[in-house]
């Protein structure tokens, strides 16, 4: 069963006891999306949290214009969802959406405070998450406003070489926040290795 991996993926942050394994194959559920599936769309509470077991998924917004702007991907052993919408239960401005058919493992927002009041070490699990996932955003923020483009790129491709074959250049463009022909520009000119 795929909720093992997830049992797994806990167990290597901190030790599990056979009670927490149990308590986390009981908050879970599994979920199948195909590709171009959305599991959140604008307007729509995150109500879940979603761990990618397999597959790819994507976070974008629209602006006012109808253009996409990718916030985040997701692969195997990934987190996803709107932090904002999920905590705040207001509705979101962003959509989640399957790159490839994936399998998902979905916890409820009362069941993981539930998991976080029941056994203590989920919060601190949880917690490393969200302090991850600020410390890259951050990255982010401060790469946006100092790197040149070729930089951004170079260091997605260093920073994350299993979304490259995965993910296409528009959308790693969306990312990166430059036209998909400029990125096709800084290709071109790269040194080849």
């Amino acid at each position: 069963m795929h909720i093992e991996s997830l049992v797994t993926y806990f167990d290597t942050f901190l030790t599990l006891t056979d009670e927490e394994k149990e308590a986390v194959r009981k908050s879970f559920a599994e979920k199948r999306v195909k590709r171009r599936q959305f599991v959140l769309q604008e307007g729509d509470v995150c109500r879940l949290n979603t761990f990618v077991v397999e597959g790819c998924l994507r976070m974008y917004m629209l602006d006012a214009n109808g253009k996409e702007h990718n916030l985040q991907f997701a692969i195997e052993n990934w987190w996803i969802g709107d932090l904002t919408s999920f905590h705040s239960e207001e509705p979101s401005k962003l959509y989640i959406e399957a790159i490839e058919d994936s399998i998902l493992l979905q916890i409820k927002k009362e069941d993981q405070l539930r998991l976080f009041v029941d056994h203590p070490k989920f919060n601190r699990i949880f917690r490393v998450f969200t302090e991850n996932a600020l410390v890259n955003f951050q990255r982010r923020v401060l790469q946006n406003i100092s790197s040149t483009a070729e930089e951004r790129y170079v260091d997605f491709i260093n920073r994350y070489p299993d979304f490259v074959n995965r993910i296409s250049n528009v959308q790693i463009a969306s990312f990166l926040g430059m036209t998909p022909e400029f990125l096709s520009v800084i290709r071109k000119n790269l040194p080849k290795s």
